[in-house]
């Protein structure tokens, strides 16, 4: 387990994280999520202790972090940050021995990885030689070859292919599922639902939202989706108290309704319009969840 505790680091006038606190639980994937300039690079390079506090603390299975516990941790920056002219598996050999593994060790290891994530073929080109996506690929070897028990990513999806993505989609989850810790952080929020049990949502350095994603999802007002047959404008809602209409999909109506506002009067008022198409109640995307959360 992950905990931040009251993260505070400014740049001159900048204040950069805020009194940040959150935890990331063991064994799962959790998205680190934000707009530009929130916090979260220099929120994640301070895990691995790369940026200085100013305040605050980070602790690693209930003790405060350690230089030994950060040889233990896996980095993915965003910035591409490997050597570009020295071939793909000389130097995941390399950062792995940096790691304290042997070099018989080391070289299974970057094997396994590049197979893993289907670039083997390339070991022995040099980097600059790959495409970028083949590039983002070997960067992530590079996070993992060295066997970490946290894996922190930033934007480990940017460049990949929709194969790549699945590839390493799989590749999280059953890093997960072995046990290990995932942080990452993406602006590719239907990613980020599809793949994390939990979130934290940052703004200005501050934490804004966190929980799981099914309970933020299912917070809030309550919403439906309703169809009635022959209403593509949706025109029996239109007067209802308390409904706000989002969304209209060839009469296919997303609808907010106010606290107090009871489904199932929405429901007779649908069947009193006509011959009701669709009925069911709807979970916000994260997307929205995201929006609320920084605009407020």
């Amino acid at each position: 387990m992950l905990e931040l505790t009251g993260l505070t680091r400014r740049f001159g006038p900048v204040v950069a994280l805020d009194n940040l606190s959150f935890t990331v639980p063991g064994g799962q994937v959790f998205g680190f999520l934000g707009p530009n300039g929130a916090g979260k690079t220099t929120a994640m390079r301070a895990i691995l202790g790369i940026s200085a506090l100013d305040g605050g603390q980070i602790r690693w299975e209930g003790a405060p972090v350690t230089g030994e516990d950060r040889r233990r941790f896996g980095y993915m920056p965003e910035e591409r940050g490997l050597y570009p002219t020295m071939p793909v598996a000389e130097q995941l050999v390399f950062l792995a021995e940096l790691r304290g593994m042997d070099r018989a060790t080391a070289r299974r290891s970057a094997t396994h990885w590049l197979e893993r994530l289907g670039v083997a073929e390339r070991a022995a080109d040099k980097l600059e030689a790959l495409s970028l996506g083949n590039q983002q690929r070997v960067q992530l070897a590079a996070a993992f070859v060295h066997e970490p028990e946290l894996l922190v990513l930033d934007e480990p999806f940017s460049g990949l292919d929709p194969v790549g993505i699945d590839a390493l989609s799989e590749v999280l989850h059953q890093e997960a599922e072995a046990g290990r810790t995932v942080l990452f952080s993406s602006h590719q929020l239907d990613l980020v639902e599809d793949m994390c049990r939990s979130v934290a949502i940052i703004n200005r350095g501050r934490l804004v939202v966190t929980g799981t994603v099914d309970e933020l999802e299912l917070a809030g007002a309550p919403r439906l989706e309703v169809e009635v047959d022959g209403d593509e404008h949706g025109t029996w809602a239109r007067s209802l108290g308390g409904v706000e209409i989002v969304g209209n999909e060839n009469g296919r109506l997303r609808l907010v309704l106010d606290e107090g506002v009871d489904p199932q009067g929405v429901l007779r008022a649908a069947e009193a319009a006509g011959a009701v198409r669709h009925f069911s109640f709807e979970r916000r995307r994260l997307s929205e969840v995201f929006r609320e959360a920084v605009a407020a």
